[in-house]
């Protein structure tokens, strides 16, 4: 494969005179490479692929070459506001080119940007302004929330608004027309800091010193990316850690289309999107695999999925049972992964290694050191379960932004927890039996309540669960199982009690739900987790005593 040089990047640069990209190939590699030590690399893929298509939006298609200019001009509006390296941008957009064009101008002008979610109340997105020490905002001002917000964040020295115009805000089109769009000639790896959505108190950033450049991921990685041909799906917000990394940050590295979905889950659109961008990699939360298999059969056959070959998941406990469902219809092209924020070497698990490790996250990691401890800190077992602790990286260690108790806290040493309980099997696999504060304690024994969801959502009329521990005058807490029906089945006490009964045999008898109530839906944040303290705060009201 060759390549030729024709000058500016924006302009044309180095134009690939093949059909077909080597990725082994030292002449595309190496600058490609290089290009991402700086946080310029849409500018190298501004020259390979030009006027190709970056991203799929519901606006329209958008080029590589429009994607990087716009960077370009956004990185020198925001230094002629006045930032510096090291200072914060506020992101508050939904999956469309905007949000790219931002992350990618903050990624070379060495800024920290910060994506806020925009299903916050007015009082959280005004929080996590003021927190993050945001200079500027990018937003799109149809929400009545950011408009609102952005009055108690007196620190912004400037106010995008993407989408049209708003009070008090510059219009985003308008800013960067007749700005410079040539390539930074002194970029500036930038980095970001995503906040925790937490289970009490307010969130927290997750703050490192130093951006990371993202490496594509060709041949012998996990996804194994052609940028010839592949593309990417992103099903959810883009602002939540997993979507930001696997179907924006990586692909953007590797060189992949981004087809971005629609605010609201929607499966038939999903379907179609697979079928008619030959969508090739997704990453997926696991009530999005649910409602994929949930799909009537004629509406499956209507649509063409065989152009899947690599589906990520995480963020939320997977059921064994919606996974084996999953490498049934599409094959085994599902990897498990299980990380945090705030680092550690992570899991990973293909299929083939998961049909014979049903319910593992993957083998423990020899890049960095993962310990189970107890409370007091010692290590135990193999097959006994305790809090999960990941050894800290060295030369760019996490803590959480202006809250030194709260980092202390998370840390023993050299290691941290993200408060996840879990275990090691004999040959070393990890698996995941709830977090430090979803333990129920029954009568002073500790119940993990993915354990007990896992095997009630394998009863043919449940649709989603959600096991928490309510209040028992004698032992403390007792096992309720808050259970969201599949369309068809009505609620009753005899199905209550048909369930309890199927899930008797597969559970010791202290882990069998001792009640069971049904909902429309259950409250999950945007990433797809359950909320599964939102679920058993009403059981609590009112009491002294919060176990």
């Amino acid at each position: 494969m060759t390549y030729r040089s024709t000058g500016n990047t924006a302009r044309g640069g180095w134009e690939n005179r093949m059909d077909r990209i080597d990725t082994a190939d030292p002449k595309f590699l190496e600058p490609l490479l290089a290009y991402a030590q700086t946080g310029m690399g849409g500018a190298f893929w501004a020259q390979v692929k030009g006027n190709k298509t970056a991203v799929f939006d519901r606006f329209g298609e958008h080029s590589y070459r429009k994607i990087n200019a716009n960077a370009n001009r956004l990185a020198r509006v925001l230094r002629g506001a006045g930032l510096k390296p090291g200072d914060a941008v506020a992101l508050f957009c939904t999956n469309r080119a905007e949000f790219v064009e931002t992350i990618n101008a903050t990624r070379r002008s060495g800024l920290r940007v910060t994506p806020v979610n925009w299903h916050l109340a007015t009082d959280e997105i005004a929080y996590i302004l003021n927190d993050c020490e945001a200079k500027a905002l990018v937003a799109e001002t149809r929400f009545d929330t950011i408009r609102e917000a952005v009055r108690s964040a007196p620190g912004l020295a400037l106010h995008l608004s993407v989408g049209g115009l708003a009070d008090g805000f510059e219009d985003f089109e308008s800013a960067l027309e007749g700005v410079d769009d040539r390539d930074l000639p002194d970029p500036v790896m930038g980095s970001q800091m995503l906040y925790t959505s937490g289970t009490t108190g307010r969130p927290k950033g997750v703050h490192r010193p130093h951006g990371v450049a993202t490496p594509p991921q060709y041949a012998g990685s996990n996804a194994q990316y052609d940028p010839s041909t592949d593309v990417q799906m992103c099903a959810g917000p883009g602002y939540h850690a997993a979507p930001l990394a696997f179907d924006i940050a990586i692909p953007q590295a590797s060189g992949v289309p981004i087809a971005f979905m629609g605010e609201r889950w929607d499966t038939e659109e999903v379907f179609r999107t697979i079928q008619n961008r030959r969508v090739t990699h997704a990453h997926l939360v696991p009530i999005m695999m649910q409602r994929m298999l949930a799909a009537p059969d004629e509406l499956k056959k209507k649509y063409d999925l065989s152009s899947l070959k690599f589906l990520v998941h995480g963020a939320a406990p997977c059921p064994p049972e919606v996974k084996h469902a999953m490498i049934e219809w599409l094959g085994p092209i599902l990897y498990e992964y299980y990380a945090g924020s705030e680092g550690g070497a992570g899991f990973g698990i293909r299929s083939d290694e998961w049909l014979k490790k049903p319910g593992s996250v993957g083998k423990r990691p020899t890049l960095l050191r993962v310990k189970i401890m107890d409370d007091e800190g010692n290590e135990l077992p193999n097959g006994q379960a305790g809090l999960i602790y990941h050894e800290a990286q060295k030369l760019n260690p996490f803590s959480y932004y202006k809250d030194d108790k709260k980092t202390a806290g998370a840390h023993r040493g050299e290691f941290f927890t993200l408060g996840d309980i879990g275990y090691f099997d004999e040959d070393d696999y990890l698996f995941l039996t709830g977090r430090s504060a979803e333990i129920i304690i029954s009568g002073g024994v500790n119940i993990y309540p993915q354990e007990v969801d896992n095997e009630i959502i394998k009863h043919p009329s449940v649709e989603d669960v959600c096991t928490i521990g309510v209040p028992n005058r004698e032992w403390g807490e007792e096992v309720k199982s808050v259970i969201m029906l599949k369309a068809g089945w009505k609620p009753s006490d005899e199905l209550k009690k048909e369930i309890i009964d199927f899930v008797r045999p597969r559970l010791a008898g202290f882990k069998v739900p001792r009640s069971i109530d049904f909902v429309a839906e259950l409250p999950r944040s945007a990433a797809g987790k359950i909320k599964r303290g939102e679920v058993r705060k009403p059981f609590w009201e009112g009491r002294k005593v919060q176990i």
